[in-house]
This record gives C-alpha cells, sequence and structure tokens, in this order.
C-alpha cells in the first residue's frame, strides 16, 4: 500500500473521507484542508578509491537484504543532500567523502513495514579521504571493492541503482584518483 491509501480521515479537522486519495493530494470536503503526498528523498554515493574501484555494500536488512547497493540513506528534514550522503557514509561504513559530483536522479520505490514508499534517489560520484578506515557498520553486512562494469545488474539491491550504475559506465570510465599531496 502507498502511504496515501492509509488517510481515511482528514488529519486536521478528523472528517471521514469518502474514499483515500487518488491521486498525490488529500483535499478534506469537510474543511478544505490540501495535502501533497511527496516522495521521500534518498542519496547514494559511487564511492571510488586510489585505484578506481567503487565501493559497493551488502544489504544487511530487508528490503532486500543480501543484495548489493550502495551507501547512501534518507535526507532527513534541513539537511543537503550533500550532507546527508556524507552522513550517511560516516554511519554505515566509516568513510569521510571528498569531491562530490552530482550523477542523476532516478524514480524508486521502498517497500517497508507493509508500506511501499515512493522515493526519488539522488546519486552521486565521490571520492573517500582515507579508504583504510571503511567498515561494515549500520545495516551493512559486508563491502567490497568492485570495477563498476563488473557488477551483475540481477545483484543489485534497487533498479533505480542498476539505472544509475549503468548511466555510470556509459559516461566515462572511472579513472583511479591521485593521492592527495600533504602541505
Amino acid at each position: 500500500m502507498f502511504p496515501r491509501e492509509f488517510f481515511h480521515y482528514c488529519p486536521r479537522c478528523g472528517a471521514k473521507q469518502a474514499a483515500p486519495p487518488a491521486d498525490n493530494s488529500l483535499q478534506c470536503a469537510a474543511c478544505g484542508f490540501l495535502y501533497f503526498f511527496n516522495p521521500a528523498i534518498a542519496v547514494a554515493g559511487f564511492v571510488s578509491g586510489p585505484d578506481g574501484l567503487v565501493l559497493f555494500i551488502r544489504r544487511a536488512k530487508e528490503p532486500a537484504k543480501g543484495k548489493l547497493a550502495l551507501p547512501g540513506g534518507f535526507v532527513d528534514s534541513g539537511e543537503t543532500a550533500e550532507a546527508a550522503l556524507r552522513r550517511e557514509t560516516r554511519e554505515e561504513v566509516n568513510l569521510e567523502l571528498t569531491e562530490l559530483s552530482f550523477l542523476c536522479s532516478q524514480t524508486n520505490r521502498y517497500h517497508y513495514r507493509d508500506v511501499t514508499y515512493p522515493v526519488l534517489d539522488l546519486f552521486f560520484v565521490a571520492g573517500a579521504e582515507r579508504t583504510d578506515s571503511v567498515a561494515a557498520l549500520d545495516g551493512v553486512a559486508s563491502f567490497q571493492w568492485m570495477a563498476p562494469r563488473s557488477v551483475a545488474l540481477d545483484e543489485v539491491a534497487f533498479p533505480s541503482i542498476s539505472k544509475a550504475l549503468v548511466l555510470l559506465r556509459e559516461r566515462r570510465p572511472i579513472a583511479p584518483r591521485q593521492p592527495r599531496s600533504g602541505g
């Protein structure tokens, strides 16, 4: 079920609705309250190491437990996409990101606890400050550095990640990053 299907009563006045909203908004006939069902926003990063390989994680939890994914997660209120990706990457794999560049956006559906959430996934290409600190933390069963072209699309957790991966493969090969010089 989509979130809109749970709205049988107006959240403002409590009036029973004739039917669940059929589109992306709810307008109460009793009080005129108007509510829009917008997608959740999530971020994910193709994080490359100095050798040009990209960090993929194995999901430790449903949905898509055991499948390949990228470091990332949902954007919190008041948080930019870039800040969310940096936070999620720290929380999931203990890495600090350096440069970030936007790759693409993809739509997604995230099924969790009997609700299917519409999601807009924002994908970035990023580098990591140091890769020796990587660890499988929150929601991550394991991790693996892989060449993007070697990843089997049927092993990827969500169609949005598969589409972004295909786009990344078509755009350009990921070149090894040059280590930063100290100074």
